[in-house]
């Protein structure tokens, strides 16, 4: 591997510090150079966030799980994810995240979330504690509240990985879908390399599906989001109202996408079919996640000489989500006698073939970039925002039409 792995998120603090090197931000948000943390060391991936500049962190600022479950339309679907495990992939040690997810449940009126009453678990992959680190530590935050704010009756499963490395980082995936997962949220990524089709093997579990966020650093792509196997997730920035009704969505100029340099067009994109063929495209999906319209998260580990509330976006933002969204499809199926979705990816091609007005929200305006017609949204697939974002309840209800 001769490629150094990056991270999916640009970051914008309000004060500078050891581990960021502010950058002018564009108006969406999305930092056109950043510096995020010391450079990594080969083979590993950097903590990956996006956090909007706040003076306090007091009280909860962005989204609340209430306005995006009705600008998505979860509000509308009354399973809620029971009798699924969404598993969390992340590196090193969040030592608060049983008490942070509480304090976060409380604040939105979300049910408790504990390892007492079964709804929350956390491992370690290599069967050790990890050391902790601050910047992961956000990132985990985000993706185990999020997680549960969007399937609040599914188990949450944190598995830590020993390290950033591709290797760990892998070996946590296995951990997930060893411990019963039907879909395993990574939020992390590296420029792509020309051996990494050697790692989809981690991605090829039946009944399990497996997402990614796209990256933040607008046009290019980024592995495992690359991969054929894996539901890759670019970012939005989302309009919606102090209610939460959905008003619109425009690409997020830091959403990765493109064309994957290594991996084939998988048969989903074939069918669709993509403006180009025989490389897979990047993202598959969006969801908000520009900063400026970032998500409230709670966070007890002093990240930057501050801890509580912070509001936090980026493609990251989604993969937990979707992995959400899927753990609902994946208790309705169960319900209703039918296994859980394998080849997740597909499935979303498969139900934009017939129902996509109805199942995705076109998002049609915004770039990622200044490479041409394929760094812009438009009607339809593109390699910005790929299908679009969720219309829940239709897209849950075609998952269970489906195989």
């Amino acid at each position: 591997m001769t490629n150094v792995p990056k991270i999916g998120w640009a970051i914008l603090l309000a004060v500078s510090g050891a581990f960021a090197i502010p950058a002018m931000a564009e108006p969406d948000g999305h930092s056109a150079s950043y510096i995020e943390g010391m450079r990594p060391l080969q083979g590993h991936a950097r903590p990956p966030f996006h956090v909007k500049p706040s003076i306090s962190t007091a009280a909860p600022t962005g989204l609340t799980p209430a306005r995006v479950r009705r600008a998505y339309g979860f509000d509308n679907i009354s399973n809620q994810g029971e009798g699924m495990v969404i598993g969390i992939v992340d590196a090193y040690d969040h030592p608060r995240i049983e008490s942070d997810l509480g304090v976060f449940s409380s604040t939105f009126g979300l049910p408790p979330c504990t390892t007492s009453n079964g709804c929350f678990r956390k491992i370690y992959a290599s069967g050790s504690k990890p050391r902790s680190d601050a910047g992961w530590s956000l990132e985990i935050s985000m993706d185990v509240e999020w997680a549960h704010a969007i399937a609040p009756k599914a188990q949450i499963l944190l598995v830590e990985a020993a390290s950033s490395s591709f290797g760990d980082l892998m070996n946590a995936v296995d951990m997930a879908v060893q411990n019963g997962a039907s879909a395993v949220s990574m939020s992390f990524g590296a420029t792509e390399f020309s051996l990494e089709s050697n790692y989809d093997s981690h991605f090829k579990s039946s009944g399990v599906t497996f997402l990614a966020s796209s990256g933040d650093s607008g046009y290019g792509s980024e592995y495992p989001a690359a991969s054929a196997f894996v539901v890759a997730v670019g970012g939005t920035t989302l309009n919606a109202d102090l209610a939460g009704n959905y008003i619109g969505e425009s690409a997020w100029s830091g959403s990765g996408g493109g064309l994957s340099a290594y991996e084939p067009e998988p048969d989903g994109q074939m069918v669709w079919p993509l403006p180009y063929a025989a490389k897979r495209g990047i993202p598959d999906v969006a969801y908000n996640g520009n900063p400026t319209t970032g998500f409230a998260v709670y966070d007890s580990v002093n990240y930057q000489g501050r801890s509580g509330w912070f509001q936090v976006a980026g493609t990251s933002a989604g993969a937990p989500q979707w992995a959400g969204l899927f753990a609902i499809a994946n208790s309705v199926r169960v319900a209703a006698g039918k296994p859980t979705l394998s080849a997740g990816y597909n499935t979303l091609y498969a139900i934009g073939k017939n129902a996509y007005g109805s199942a995705y929200n076109d998002v049609a305006t915004g770039s990622n970039g200044s490479c041409g017609t394929i760094c812009y949204a438009s009607g339809g697939y593109d390699y910005v925002t790929g299908l679009g974002s969720p219309r829940a309840a239709v897209l849950v209800q075609s998952m269970l039409n489906q195989p």
